[in-house]
């Protein structure tokens, strides 16, 4: 609904600046308001999964951790092993996953595409109301350890047994 909502808006305003009734300014500024505005009300209308069995609705965590420093140094074995014992395990005790993986991304200085060693780690989040600090919290951490630019987090509703 809010959707339609936005491009009924779009709609309207598209047609008010093919007749030479609004400027370009103020129809990009109008566009990102309806934008904003809209977002939030989409994602709490998000409903929970249906689950199945003994599976509850959870939200989960996907943090992205690349390993490269620089061009030449790499977060060890050791140094990732040391991070999750000081940053993750304290803040998710219940238990998380671990898995290599390999990322890529565009640099934005020089275009090209870079590709490095990642550890993508899985949290089944508890449900507690300082979740997502503590996700932020340990995603600062790993930035300012290991000298890095962005840590991508995904968080998403899935169906959950143990």
């Amino acid at each position: 609904m809010q959707i339609e909502h936005l491009q009924i808006h779009h709609s309207r305003i598209r047609r008010e600046m093919a007749m030479g009734k609004l400027p370009h300014v103020i129809l990009l500024s109008l566009l990102g308001a309806c934008l904003a505005s809209a977002w939030q009300p989409l994602a709490a209308e998000t409903p929970a999964p249906s689950c199945a069995g003994a599976q509850r609705p959870k939200q989960v965590a996907e943090l992205l951790f690349g390993r490269d420093i620089g061009h030449r140094d790499r977060v060890s074995e050791s140094a990732f092993s040391h991070f999750v014992a000081r940053e993750l395990s304290p803040r998710f005790p219940d238990g998380l996953t671990i898995t290599d993986a390999t990322g890529q991304w565009r640099d934005p200085a020089d275009g090209r595409l870079v590709r490095e060693a990642t550890k993508q780690v899985e949290i089944v989040l508890p449900g507690n109301a300082d979740d997502q600090a503590k996700l932020e919290a340990a995603v600062t951490a790993y930035k300012r350890e290991f000298r890095q630019h962005s840590v991508g987090v995904i968080v998403q509703l899935a169906c959950v047994s143990f």
